[in-house]
């Protein structure tokens, strides 16, 4: 059934003219993605266009990622180019089950889709963002740590630092970092997981430190939930006033694996409670707006 709706979802987008599924060989395997162009972008033909890649989950497809975030319908609004890849086996790497240097050259073929688009597209060198849910959110990290010069800002969901980026870390290259998770995340843990990735926590002190931030960490700003949901988010910002790379994390108190303010979705997993206190595409856009290289 999985596999028909995915089959559906392409055929929807291959006949729709704004999302494109297009493709490139890179190491000998054949690698696809979907590209959304927002209306404005046929009616505006001088303007640079900034670009999201968001990438799918651990068991998800690049149709079904977009399918869930809905984040075409935040690219009409704010004028940017959405790009959803395709995992091998629907999966990245990020060091869990596979090596790190000798696995899938999943950031390989990122900065291959990077060199095709600005072939393709007309986008904003400066404004390339990434972020992703669980898995690819996992790996929108390690493109932060791999490719500081490439990425403005990351945006990850459901997924903090893991073990293996860390170790791997070398790039000093500043990024702006937000972290969206659920305290009641039952599949990547809010707490972390020893030898798997850091805490929410965990991962807000890393990027603060890597990015330079120094100074007393503010108190976390509540947002307040609509009547019906009980969750309680708090949003928690340090550094970028002048410009510079900061580092957020939204906590979802009570929230589970999902994608805030998203529909629900059936992935197999027992994937917990979706907050209605705020939608994940615009505060991430939001982020991303402040951010260039």
């Amino acid at each position: 059934m999985k596999i028909a709706i995915s089959l559906l979802i392409l055929s929807c987008v291959c006949t729709s003219a704004p999302a494109q599924v297009s493709s490139l060989v890179y190491k000998e395997d054949k690698r696809r993605y979907i590209v959304y162009t927002p209306p404005s972008y046929q009616s505006a033909p001088q303007q640079a266009f900034p670009v999201v890649f968001n990438f799918h989950g651990g068991g998800m497809s690049m149709a079904e990622q977009m399918l869930y975030t809905q984040m075409n319908k935040t690219a009409e609004r704010h004028q940017f180019i959405v790009v959803y890849p395709q995992g091998i086996k629907q999966d990245w790497n990020v060091g869990f089950g596979m090596d790190y240097l000798a696995g899938t050259d999943d950031v390989g073929f990122t900065q291959a889709m990077l060199s095709k688009l600005r072939q393709d597209y007309r986008i904003d060198d400066k404004r390339v963002y990434a972020t992703g849910l669980s898995r690819g959110g996992f790996f929108a990290l390690r493109l932060a740590t791999e490719l500081p010069q490439q990425f403005a800002a990351v945006a990850s969901v459901g997924a903090p630092m893991p073990e293996p980026v860390v170790r791997h870390h070398q790039q000093r290259g500043k990024v702006g970092m937000l972290l969206i998770q659920g305290t009641a995340d039952k599949v990547v843990l809010y707490e972390g997981k020893a030898a798997g990735y850091l805490s929410a926590q965990g991962t807000f002190d890393y990027w603060r430190k890597h990015n330079g931030i120094d100074g007393v960490t503010p108190q976390p700003r509540l947002i307040p939930s609509p009547a019906g949901d009980t969750t309680q988010v708090s949003w928690l910002e340090q550094g970028g006033d002048d410009g510079g790379a900061s580092v957020a994390l939204l906590t979802v108190k009570d929230g589970g694996h999902t994608w805030p303010g998203a529909d629900a979705f059936n992935i197999g997993l027992p994937i917990g409670k979706t907050t209605r206190a705020v939608d994940a595409n615009d505060v991430i856009w939001e982020f991303f707006s402040k951010h260039r290289r």
